[in-house]
């Protein structure tokens, strides 16, 4: 099986061309393979770039874990940038089918091959129900939630898959690596979720770490960057456009009061190609 691994702001993934790759038999146990750091590929996850009645191409990922998630938005990025890049389609605006619909990509090319991405995230989903969790209002902002002697105040918002976001003066190894994992599989969130910390440094401009459900710590996360700009500003913390620092690299975000859409642009990196044994 050909795969090509790329990354979106230090956020990688497996990819597997589904156009021309016949489709896995069992894309949970594949993902695991490869995903591992010491006797796979390494990477944070797989993703399967198929064919798509609806769009240009529809994209599938999986957890390193083996779970499929809904959406991953430096994933989408990569996507977009393997289909032009590898001539599935030279419309330089794509439109890419996944978990949380049809979403649009901007394509930012330089000497015939794509350098960034602006993706049409979506409108943010807001009702507790829908994200989904049990903490109360529509979103949950700032609700108190005690973990092992903890309190935290922690807002909610999906796009697409669900965050729980936390605004704190300074992030640390014991919020992300100890209190995270805790967090992902809180009573309070029936299907897990990724955890945002974030450290304001101005309304315009914050610091991130993730820890990703099904993955673990990851240098960036495009969706959870979105989620944290909504929260940030549903709070009063940010206006409305900001430019998100994470492990990984930077994210530029916009929720638009137009279309009431949060737009994410970043970088996609092709790092190398190779195959895998079947």
């Amino acid at each position: 099986m050909k795969f090509t691994k790329m990354q979106g702001a230090g956020n990688d993934y497996v990819y597997v061309d589904c156009f021309r790759e016949k489709f896995p038999a069992d894309p949970a146990k594949l993902s695991r393979a490869v995903s591992d750091r010491h006797f796979g590929i390494g990477s944070d996850g797989m993703i399967l770039i198929c064919p798509s009645e609806k769009a240009d191409a529809r994209m599938r990922m999986f957890n390193s874990d083996g779970s499929e998630g809904e959406m991953c938005g430096n994933g989408l990025r990569c996507v977009a940038k393997y289909v032009y890049d590898h001539g599935i389609s030279k419309n330089e605006t794509l439109k890419l089918e996944t978990g949380r619909g049809i979403l649009t990509v901007d394509l930012l090319i330089e000497q015939g091959k794509v350098h960034r991405a602006k993706v049409n995230m979506g409108e943010p989903i807001l009702l507790s129900e829908k994200i989904p969790t049990t903490l109360p209002g529509d979103p949950p902002k700032n609700v108190p939630l005690n973990i092992e002697g903890t309190n935290l105040e922690v807002t909610c918002v999906s796009m697409g898959n669900p965050h729980c976001v936390i605004f704190v003066p300074e992030i640390t190894d014991h919020q992300v690596l100890l209190l995270g994992p805790q967090l992902e599989k809180h009573p309070a969130f029936p299907r897990r979720i990724n955890v945002e910390w974030i450290q304001v440094l101005s309304r315009s401009e914050a610091r991130m770490r993730v820890w990703e459900r099904g993955s673990g710590e990851t240098l960036a996360c495009g969706t959870g960057a979105c989620g944290a700009t909504v929260a940030g500003i549903l709070t009063g913390r940010f206006d409305r456009s900001v430019k998100m620092h994470l492990l990984g690299g930077d994210l530029e975000l916009h929720w638009s009061e137009k279309d009431n859409h949060v737009y994410m642009t970043g970088p996609a990196a092709e790092v190398f190609s190779g195959e895998w044994p079947t």
